[in-house]
């Protein structure tokens, strides 16, 4: 592992993102955000019930079971580290990085510099893992869902790779 983040941030609408802000937001303001064949957030049906994760232009839409502060990790490998053997669910995609920063952010929050990683430009493959957890600190008892740990890892990717479910976790989930 080269780099490893560990962070709790607050999931509104149950989501963060994994994403190279920088080059999202001129992707958004460029007309991506515009195009109508384009699910806000890259939320499709299969995004939603499957995969948990939505993909847009250097970002990513990681679900979450509930809309309470959440753990995230962060963590940058030379290649495909080893899938977590507790992990409920897992998911990989692509994840183009043109600026060189990694971060994970919630919904509506800024990006915070203890949430970013500084890597080579370039493609990443990504895995999301939904490992389930104790609850972090100040989160709130009566708010529905489980709990996890999302486990990102990113790994530099030469070629192009379809989205993978690598772990199918039960559906309906709590997302």
């Amino acid at each position: 592992m080269i780099a490893a983040r560990h962070g709790v941030l607050f999931a509104e609408y149950g989501q963060l993102y994994v994403q190279d802000v920088a080059a999202h937001d001129r992707a958004m303001r460029g007309g991506a955000a515009m195009d109508p064949d384009r699910p806000a957030g890259g939320w499709t049906e299969d995004a939603v019930e499957l995969h948990r994760i939505g993909l847009e232009p250097h970002s990513i839409s990681v679900g979450t079971a509930r809309e309470d502060l959440v753990e995230t990790v962060l963590t940058v490998h030379t290649s495909p580290p080893q899938l977590t053997i507790t992990a409920e669910h897992a998911v990989e995609a692509d994840l183009d990085v043109p600026t060189g920063t990694v971060s994970i952010v919630g919904c509506t929050q800024p990006p915070q510099p203890e949430h970013a990683v500084t890597v080579t430009p370039g493609r990443y493959r990504t895995r999301v893992c939904y490992v389930p957890s104790v609850p972090p600190a100040d989160s709130d008892p009566d708010a529905p869902g489980d709990h996890f740990i999302y486990q990102v890892g990113i790994w530099p990717a030469a070629e192009r790779s379809a989205l993978t479910v690598v772990r199918q976790g039960p559906s309906p989930w709590a997302g």
